[in-house]
């Protein structure tokens, strides 16, 4: 009689292909927004443009886009594109700095820009955890035949979605304080536009959870799953 060979994804199947899709997605947002600005340049966390009225269209500077890992600044004569971007970037570095020059061309606050790239320092080093515990995660849903295996997943997704969702909140946080300091100064004339990292961070977390929701769903059987692997 011939032994059956093992097959990892024969039992849970099904499950098995649904936390693999969630949490591949979820790895694959987090790292793009990990290497955005100015590695990726049309992925950035925020951007800080001049309003000024009658101000004529020139190639000086007047807004600056901020990333993870760099900051871009370009005039209105000179807007990026997804395909196009001949912007001057800085970075990317570990706690880049833009050049004042940069900031006193755009008109923009240096205390304000500061202010961001202190916080921006912080996602240097979330991002990244964020994005590894994401495949470490994902590695692991290979194997839910593995009883054990299926709740190391759940506790690694646990604590993935927990990670996730700090940086998305540090993301968003970044964004509303510097509206928030844009208002006080009114002796300038410019304002705060969201980029598309928080939006992505945001999907990131939410799949996490739910990879967490399909997990718990193999390591207790319940939401209908049995321990044959079938719904």
């Amino acid at each position: 009689m011939v032994k059956p060979q093992h097959k990892p994804l024969a039992a849970y199947r099904v499950l098995s292909y649904i936390c693999i899709g969630l949490l591949f997605t979820a790895f694959l947002l987090s790292l793009l927004v990990g290497i955005s600005l100015p590695i990726i340049k049309p992925i950035w966390l925020l951007k800080l443009q001049s309003i000024r009225p009658g101000q004529p269209a020139t190639t000086v500077a007047t807004e600056l886009r901020f990333g993870v890992w760099g900051a871009c600044a370009n005039s209105v004569l000179n807007q990026p594109t997804f395909f196009h971007d001949q912007s001057d970037c800085f970075g990317p570095q570990l706690g880049y700095k833009v050049p004042l020059e940069i900031i006193a061309l755009t008109g923009v606050s240096t205390a304000l820009v500061e202010a961001i790239l202190k916080g921006l320092f912080v996602l240097l080093v979330l991002h990244p955890v964020a994005a590894g515990l994401s495949l470490v995660t994902l590695l692991s849903s290979l194997f839910l035949a593995s009883h054990t295996i299926s709740i190391i997943s759940l506790i690694l997704a646990i604590v993935t979605a927990i990670i996730t969702t700090i940086v998305f909140a540090v993301d968003i946080a970044i964004v509303v304080i510097a509206k928030q300091q844009v208002q006080k100064l009114n002796e300038f004339q410019f304002e705060v536009v969201w980029g598309s990292a928080p939006f992505l961070g945001l999907v990131a977390a939410l799949l996490t959870w739910l990879a967490v929701i399909a997990l718990s769903a193999r390591a207790c059987y319940c939401f209908g799953v049995r321990r044959d692997g079938k719904f």
